[in-house]
């Protein structure tokens, strides 16, 4: 159908446009989630509408930057081998930040290396645009600078929404709408959130020639890497700083969770936390001579199964973000797949329930039957103690310092005799902070 507004939509309405009075689907929010389902379900020649707030696609987009492509690679088959992808990661590199040092930690293999790459780094504002234009192709209408403020309910039912002031109808609606999603909350699937569950992340994209990039991060030609940060850089309080090597820039940035940030004794404030970031050494030389060309915050959520919307209710479906679907484990944060595989399998959902005329709670509740079955649930069932592990303040403060003042021990050359190693590590090592380890081992053990 192609790029129309609201107001063309409701005159081919009125004109009965292909003998149309009411979309099969509507789709609220053009990120990743609605595009993968408008896609599907475009596929299958259904009549879909994706209602998008941004000026395009992928304006308002500001996730960190990767995508891993296993597990939703035969989702999308045809996509790959043409999609705006960045840099594959060959790279993946932890960093545990002390206030006077750091300790890094990286790790290259075959498996990061070689075809097919299992995840790539990607600019959102490139990415869903490019999406976007595939989901036309297919054949569903987008119309952008659009905002969505309500549902429409009929007899129990949600049958449409009211955008713009104006009413659309279709037979389920799919909200994508974002973390803080105003469609779920008006359907009654989700109440406002808690500060527990969500983070803020601040990012900055950070323009560097290809050459610099790829000398700095010892890099060939294409290959890109990853690197998650601890400890100092949030000042002690759960979050971490990221950093991503795009084909010509890199994604830099910081995540600091809310109920943390709002109980921390210091006012801490983000972006000022992301120009410390940047000053830091190890940081500045990877930066320097960039310049900064994108800037924005972004809400995450962070609290894993137990902090899931429900999924569906009649005539609604909801996925990624807006249905929580992120997970961070600290070793890797991801969320950009599993959005894409929600709205996949909201598509598969209304595709089952098309057969049968039935929009029903009942018809739609094969959504999560089906989420179950993939990836996406087996992954937050394995993973629904990470949020209580990685709330542990000791795992931001204490640790960053012990791990590098141990390591500054172990490398120091004095003037005169050097200590054995072992009693070097041993005194820091004491019985009250061995049986404090050993507590702390127990809630990472669940990871």
């Amino acid at each position: 159908m192609g790029t129309i507004t609201v107001p063309i939509i409701l005159e081919k309405l009125k004109e009965g446009y292909d003998q149309l009075e009411k979309f099969d689907v509507i789709v609220v929010g053009g990120g990743l989630a609605g595009l993968a389902a408008a896609y599907t379900l475009a596929q299958h020649d259904l009549e879909v509408l994706v209602l998008e707030r941004g000026d395009y696609c992928g304006a308002k987009n500001l996730t960190g930057g990767r995508l891993y492509i296993n597990p939703i690679r035969n989702l999308f088959p045809d996509l790959w081998q043409k999609a705006p992808l960045e840099r594959p990661i060959v790279r993946e590199g932890v960093m545990i930040m002390a206030a006077e040092g750091s300790l890094a930690i990286n790790y290259t293999g075959a498996d990061l290396a070689s075809e097919p790459y299992q995840s790539y780094s990607v600019l959102r504002a490139k990415f869903d645009r490019w999406f976007a234009r595939e989901v036309e192709r297919q054949g569903a209408a987008i119309v952008t600078k659009t905002r969505v403020s309500d549902v429409i309910i009929q007899d129990g039912q949600v049958c449409g929404v009211r955008a713009d002031g104006e009413e659309l109808r279709a037979d389920v609606v799919i909200a994508c709408d974002g973390v803080l999603s105003l469609i779920a909350e008006k359907a009654g699937l989700r109440k406002p959130g808690n500060a527990k569950d969500y983070a803020v992340g601040v990012k900055e994209v950070i323009e560097l020639e290809a050459g610099l990039i790829e000398e700095r991060f010892g890099l060939e030609g294409n290959e890109g890497a990853a690197c998650l940060f601890m400890g100092a850089v949030t000042k002690g309080i759960f979050g971490g700083g990221f950093l991503y090597t795009n084909q010509n820039s890199l994604s830099l940035g910081i995540v600091v969770g809310i109920s943390d940030l709002i109980a921390s004794e210091s006012a801490v404030s983000i972006p000022a936390l992301l120009e410390e970031f940047k000053q830091r050494p190890e940081i500045a030389r990877l930066i320097k001579d960039g310049t900064s060309v994108e800037y924005g915050a972004h809400v995450i959520p962070e609290g894993g199964a137990a902090a899931l919307t429900r999924l569906y209710g009649p005539g609604i479906l909801v996925a990624g973000d807006a249905a929580g679907f992120a997970m961070n484990i600290g070793i890797t944060v991801r969320g950009m797949e599993y959005a894409m595989a929600s709205g996949y399998y909201a598509a598969q959902a209304v595709l089952k329930a098309r057969e049968k005329n039935d929009y029903s709670v009942q018809a739609l509740s094969s959504y999560e039957a089906l989420l179950k079955e993939s990836f996406v649930m087996k992954d937050f069932l394995n993973f629904k103690n990470a949020p209580l592990a990685l709330s542990n303040p000791r795992l931001y403060s204490h640790y960053p310092e012990l791990i590098n003042d141990i390591m500054a021990d172990l490398y120091s050359v004095p003037a005169g005799q050097k200590e054995r190693l072992y009693p070097t590590i041993r005194k820091y090592l004491n019985w009250r902070e061995m049986l404090a380890m050993a507590g702390d081992m127990r809630k990472v053990m669940k990871l």
